[in-house]
């Protein structure tokens, strides 16, 4: 027979009797679920929004070579300081050539080069260290230059690959490594409960190494958008999915079904927009751009976008910061694996 809607004795529930009815009941969740979606519809926007809407420079490294006190170079250079906000951070270099080496070690962001004797400059930018950064420079330069009298002349000195003109792929191919691989531990919490700790690492092990070959073999063999270094690209994009997944798996162990709330708010509210994927890093907010590189989503940006650009420029920190998350998420995992929802007894037949 249904609940009946009287307390004991056919009397009316008191608050108490009510209120602990529902909270045993499945209501209680979906409540509590219908702010948090909401409170997080907002964040969301949010995010995204602050770090990526309006990208302002906040600190722009840039080489400087030749002559940059004479009257004509200094001219430009302090519009340039001024139009930009006192953003940008001279380093002089002795040559151009160890500029632009600066440039493939990701040290600088642009070359800026003062001929003696000269009123023309000339601007080396690098679209392949950012998009948004190198068209504000290139963009800031043709105005400076207009305003001081002084020629300017604009180079690319690693421009973008034709199938990715806004340098967005890598965002997009990190992106669908970290959500795919979170995704993935959620459906395997719900669809393959009953696996032992193990066996569950190794399943996020094969869905991630997988999916890896799936992302780069579609970005790059099929649609053409970006020539990969396919086997560091397919490890970086591996690495990333298992990070991600291991996140999740860390969380869910401790905080159980709500583990999907840190999870988000770590790897997507945090972790994308600081990436430095969309938006350059001296173009977020500088705590962001600072967060961002110790982050699942900004290292594996870090990392794809110096395998493609800057091949044997590779640097060892962003592969540290994924494999660190993933290490500390499998410790933890595995310390406390007895408050992890899933499993099953030990000795249980493996169910067919």
């Amino acid at each position: 027979m249904p609940d009946s809607p009287h307390g004991e004795h056919g009397r009316p529930p008191t608050r108490a009797e009510r209120w602990a009815a529902f909270r045993e009941s499945p209501f209680l969740p979906a409540t509590v679920l219908l702010f948090i979606l909401a409170a997080a519809a907002g964040l969301f926007a949010g995010s995204y929004t602050y770090a990526m809407a309006n990208p302002t420079p906040h600190r722009i490294p840039t080489a400087v070579t030749g002559v940059p006190d004479q009257p004509a170079a200094r001219r430009f250079i302090d519009g340039m300081e001024e139009a930009l906000g006192a953003s940008m951070k001279l380093h002089p270099y002795g040559s151009r050539r160890d500029a632009v080496r600066a440039v493939d070690e990701q040290k600088v962001f642009a070359v800026l080069d003062a001929p003696a004797g000269g009123r023309s400059i000339i601007l080396d930018v690098s679209g392949a260290s950012g998009a948004t950064v190198a068209q504000v420079l290139t963009e800031t330069a043709v105005e400076v230059g207009e305003a001081t009298g002084t020629s300017v002349v604009v180079h690319d000195l690693k421009p973008l690959q034709k199938g990715d003109p806004r340098g967005l792929a890598i965002f997009y191919i990190s992106l669908a490594a970290v959500i795919i691989g979170f995704v993935g531990a959620i459906q395997l919490s719900v669809h393959a409960r009953e696996l032992n700790p193990l066996e569950r690492i190794a399943f996020i092990t094969a869905y991630a190494v997988l999916g890896g070959f799936t992302i780069a073999a579609v970005v790059d063999w099929w649609l053409g958008a970006l020539r990969l270094p396919f086997l560091e690209s397919w490890l970086i994009l591996a690495l990333t999915m298992f990070t991600s997944g291991m996140v999740f798996t860390m969380f869910n162990t401790l905080v159980g079904r709500w583990a999907m709330l840190p999870t988000w708010g770590l790897m997507v509210l945090l972790g994308n927009p600081s990436s430095g994927g969309a938006v350059s890093w001296p173009l977020l907010p500088s705590p962001l751009g600072t967060i961002g590189r110790w982050l699942p989503p900004g290292a594996s940006v870090n990392a794809q976008h110096t395998a493609v650009y800057f091949r044997g420029h590779q640097h060892a920190f962003p592969f540290l910061v994924l494999v660190g998350w993933a290490l500390v998420s499998c410790a933890v995992f595995l310390i406390w694996r007895h408050r992890h929802p899933g499993g099953r007894p030990a000795g249980a037949a493996h169910a067919a």
